[in-house]
């Protein structure tokens, strides 16, 4: 008796032992084997040093479908992880619109919402034999002192199923959220430099959405090559379609800042396109003398234009609907829809979806000592390539294309270089050289991207209203592609590898289940699952029964 006594008080005392001790000391476990609930360790950096107080309205709440119910646990628990990391300085909401009843009031808190950047979308069901749509806005507001960013949550690739597309969404939770809390919580000495290199005549207002977007995290600046001194005081620059060639000391300083360990980002034509007549277009060869630069850090950009069967669409007169021309959207072959990724698992293109070109070039890789050479973009396999110069025809758009004549595979169209770059001017600057002073023939471990097709950075512009349309948006199938994304993931690698662009490597693995076998096999399902339980309690009790009768004749 004394002795079951003593047993009963040492677990007393065990119990409180362990209560006090969690008062104090703080652990969480992750056995998941993705570890899909440890933070970056950006993130963690991030929250531990939260200046101040960040606060999240999540509207992802209420009557969801399965998949999308599935994304607000996603997001509860991302939120929940911030909050142990951050403690007290983290507080978030769930809000759902769907639940205001007064129809003004209801119609009134959708319109402030997608005036402060939410975009909604539309759920059909079928219930009780009626077709059902409701409105659901999949995003949030992250404040901070008075300021707020909007922030996404379903993104991922089109082109894949509506199950891999939530997962994808479920798998960009993290980095979503920590990108706008670190847009907001920088201050004017932590933010990045970046710098612009023009060399173009395109107008300003065609890189307006691509130039306000980096704003939004990064100090800018215009660098203007052709002044003295070399490129410093930035760490990145973006090359954004030059059509102007560069000098020989302008080489020298994109040379020299890249050996010493900057980072930069090109987006260069192989061609230009030139408008001659409403029937077509001539592409022409196009050189602004970076091929030597571009040659010896290991890539190619072609003379030539790349021909896609998976392609976008532009409208094009195909006859007369009576006395009027009958406008079409048809697919033009020389706008390539970009949705192949060499490296799916890099975080610039992981869960991206589909980038939209304009006459783009073909880039090949060539040998370079000590580069690390990580394709990016890719054609689709259907492809066929002109060769500059080259008559491009409207009525191409107009004739069925002949899917055996496009066999001239994959082609790169943007390809990411990391190493030691070794300098395009060793051996060539002589001692009496005015720029032999802090020449480097090879130094620090750099960064580099070239993409052959300057328009992925070019917005179009809605003249009548003078104001840019978003990078990416197609005005005429009204899609917005990831052209934007792809800029601003390519810029935030190129400046920190580790930093919160590291989010976007996490993995969900999808295991659906098999619903062939669920069908064939779902009368024996439901037996079990009803039958189980009430057989499992009677061996309980049957036991238990036993158990007492034998203690007690004994």
């Amino acid at each position: 008796m004394k002795s079951a006594s003593l047993r009963t008080l040492l677990v007393i005392a065990a119990l409180v032992a362990v209560n006090v001790l969690s008062a104090f000391v703080f652990f969480r476990l992750d056995l998941t084997q993705e570890k899909r609930y440890t933070l970056s360790d950006a993130t963690q950096t991030l929250l531990a040093d939260l200046p101040d107080d960040i606060h999240i309205d999540v509207y992802l709440t209420g009557d969801l479908p399965p998949g999308f119910k599935r994304l607000e646990n996603a997001v509860r628990e991302t939120l929940d992880e911030f909050q142990a990391q951050a403690g007290k300085t983290v507080t978030y909401r769930f809000i759902d619109p769907g639940a205001i009843t007064n129809s003004d009031a209801k119609n009134k808190f959708i319109e402030t919402l997608q005036n402060r950047g939410l975009s909604p979308t539309n759920l059909f069901a079928n219930e009780g034999g009626k077709r059902t749509e409701k409105l659901i806005f999949p995003g949030a507001i992250v404040s901070y002192k008075g300021k707020e960013v909007p922030v996404l949550f379903l993104k991922g690739n089109k082109a894949d199923s509506p199950e891999e597309q939530l997962n994808q969404s479920y798998e960009g939770i993290e980095f979503q959220l920590a990108s706008a809390i670190q847009q907001l919580t920088q201050t004017k000495e932590s933010r990045h430099r970046v710098g612009i290199i023009g060399h173009t005549q395109v107008p300003p207002s065609r890189f307006a959405d691509l130039l306000a977007s980096v704003q939004l995290t990064y100090d800018l600046f215009f660098i203007d090559t052709s002044k003295p001194g070399p490129i410093a005081g930035v760490d990145a620059v973006l090359v954004l379609k030059p059509d102007q060639p560069f000098s020989e000391d302008e080489l020298f300083k994109l040379d020299q800042y890249v050996v010493k360990g900057g980072r930069a980002l090109f987006f260069v034509d192989g061609q230009r396109v030139d408008s001659v007549s409403n029937e077509g277009a001539y592409a022409q060869p196009l050189s602004v003398h970076l091929d030597d630069l571009f040659f010896r850090w290991g890539v190619r950009i072609n003379r030539d234009v790349v021909k896609d069967l998976r392609s976008a669409l532009i409208p094009l007169n195909v006859g007369n609907l009576g006395d009027k021309p009958n406008i079409q959207l048809l697919p033009w072959r020389f706008y390539p829809l970009i949705n192949n990724f060499g490296s799916s698992g890099n975080p610039i293109v992981r869960n991206l979806d589909m980038i939209l070109g304009r006459f783009a070039s073909t880039l090949d890789t060539v040998q370079s000592p000590g580069i690390h050479k990580t394709p990016l973009l890719l054609t689709s396999p259907y492809t066929k390539i002109l060769k500059a110069p080259a008559l491009i025809s409207y009525n191409e758009a107009r004739q069925q294309p002949d899917p055996q004549t496009y066999n001239e595979g994959v082609h790169i169209i943007g390809c990411l270089l990391e190493g030691k770059f070794r300098s395009m001017f060793a051996n060539r600057i002589l001692p009496g050289d005015s720029r032999a002073a802090g020449f480097q023939a090879e130094g620090l471990a750099s960064r580099v991207l070239i993409c052959s097709d300057g328009d992925l950075v070019v917005n179009d512009v809605d003249y009548k209203r003078n104001v840019p349309y978003p990078l990416g948006y197609d005005r005429f199938t009204r899609n917005t592609y990831a052209n934007k994304d792809f800029a601003l993931n390519a810029l935030g690698y190129l400046i920190d590898p580790n930093g919160v662009i590291a989010a976007r490597t996490r993995t969900v693995t999808l295991r659906p289940l098999d619903k062939i076998r669920i069908a064939a096999n779902q009368t024996g399902w439901q037996l079990l699952n009803l039958l189980g339980p009430l057989a499992l309690v009677g061996l309980v009790g049957g036991v238990w029964q036993l158990v007492r009768k034998r203690n007690y004749n004994r």
